[in-house]
């Protein structure tokens, strides 16, 4: 079955935002993508680019926490080679042209659209509780698995930026050795053998 109208320009407008950014996304490329009269914009959206700019935004954010609601592992380290595995498909992405839906409403707006800001900051915002959350049910204590997390969600979004202006993925995963360098397994309680 079909997604509704609706759905479908939502989706087709996430799809602009990632390769496009707000100010180059279009109706024109709406329409072409979800397969819908161009009537139906102001229909569905009587705020226009910018209502439909915001709900994708806003869709997106909840996707992607989703996915990493579902991260968790044994220990912090655990947790976060699971992070760097479900975000490589993503920023690999980027390397071709992508870049992330959430973080191009803060750019390319008017400077005084804080609506816009606000999307994306209480996106960014969930993602890094959300990372929190797996880091301290893995052993972490909770203000430097907060602050990790931030780190996590920094590391995604300046890798979609700089992949993309590198057509690499070379700056992430130098980023992601970094990060991980920084999440040491913890110590084995295995006795230590005398010196002789």
């Amino acid at each position: 079955m079909p997604k509704p109208t609706r759905d479908r320009m939502v989706d087709a407008a996430i799809d602009a935002l990632r390769h496009e950014g707000l100010s180059g996304m279009s109706f024109t490329d709406i329409v072409a993508d979800s397969g819908v009269a161009r009537g139906a914009i102001y229909h569905h959206f009587p705020g226009g680019k910018r209502q439909l700019a915001l709900e994708a935004a806003e869709l997106n954010g909840q996707e992607v926490l989703h996915h990493l609601s579902a991260l968790s592992g044994d220990s912090p380290r655990d947790v976060a080679e699971k992070f760097v595995e479900a975000i490589r498909p993503v920023v690999a992405e980027s390397a071709s042209g992508s870049g992330c839906a959430v973080a191009a409403v803060t750019v390319g707006s008017q400077g005084n659209d804080r609506e816009l800001r606000a999307v994306a900051n209480q996106a960014f915002t969930a993602w890094a509780s959300q990372l929190g959350s797996a880091l301290t049910t893995a052993g972490m204590e909770q203000a430097p698995a907060n602050s990790l997390a931030t780190l996590f969600v920094t590391v995604l979004e300046g890798a979609h930026v700089l992949c993309r202006a590198a057509e690499s993925v070379e700056p992430f995963e130098a980023s992601a050795r970094s990060l991980l360098a920084l999440v040491a397994e913890p110590p084995t309680n295995e006795p230590s053998q005398p010196k002789t």
